[in-house]
């Protein structure tokens, strides 16, 4: 079998990373936030809002696997809830308040993050032998900084995030955007996940080869989904590369 290409999940595959977007301390820290943009809404209401326009966004996606849009939910908050203050704001400093909030959002809500053991070394070894993309259940506000603050972001080219498109894996349309980007045949990409449903199941339904990657994250078995090789530590994706190349 000839690879020419690799595509990683990352939290939960490169990434450990543990976070808790239900903790009441977050949102008593957006709601302050709020407070000094003239929005005055307690905590509690504020989380309400949060996963309720969540759920609005979903239904109205009218997908199988709907993603939501952070960005969106606090730019609705912000449209519903703003005041006369709120809008004596510097133009410029309104328009970037909805990435704002997201960014805090999750840095209020990230109790850990840290790449899994091996797994710089092992990426460094193979950026120079095979194109190698993301397609992560994400959202763009803070996937891609995450991805740059364990220092892996420039190795990676697609970086396909799901709260782009509206959609999450398995949907395949997430997966051949990456390797449309990539100009890769399925047949020569093999996908590297911790998730048997979203990721071992979404890329093999394409015809892709699939590593599922045992760790402390994600859907650890799935009725008639079988990966075609299986690790318990990144660096043995090295050893899985071997084993299909040698097929």
């Amino acid at each position: 079998m000839v690879i020419r290409g690799l595509i990683f999940d990352i939290n939960g595959t490169l990434a450990d990373i543990n976070t808790n977007e239900w903790h009441d301390d977050v949102y008593r820290v957006i709601s302050n936030l709020f407070s000094y943009q003239g929005i005055l809404l307690d905590a509690n209401a504020v989380k309400n809002l949060y996963f309720q326009i969540m759920e609005e966004q979903r239904v109205a996606r009218c997908e199988r696997h709907p993603e939501f849009d952070a960005v969106g939910i606090f730019r609705e908050i912000i449209t519903r809830y703003s005041t006369d203050f709120t809008r004596r704001l510097p133009s410029k400093k309104r328009e970037q308040l909805p990435l704002l909030f997201a960014e805090t959002h999750r840095a209020a809500s990230r109790y850990r993050l840290q790449l899994y053991h091996g797994v710089e070394d092992t990426i460094k070894k193979l950026f120079s032998k095979y194109r190698m993309a993301i397609i992560t259940d994400a959202q763009t506000a803070y996937a891609v900084p995450e991805l740059n603050a364990v220092g892996l972001l420039n190795y990676f080219d697609p970086v396909i995030v799901s709260g782009d498109f509206g959609y999450r894996k398995p949907d395949r349309r997430l997966f051949e955007r990456a390797l449309n980007d990539m100009k890769i045949g399925p047949s020569e990409v093999v996908f590297v996940g911790n998730d048997m449903y979203n990721d071992i199941h979404g890329a093999q339904k394409l015809g892709m080869k699939t590593v599922f990657f045992k760790s402390n994250q994600g859907l650890q078995k799935k009725e008639g989904v079988s990966p075609d090789y299986i690790i318990y530590d990144l660096p043995d994706l090295l050893n899985a590369l071997n084993f299909f190349e040698e097929q």
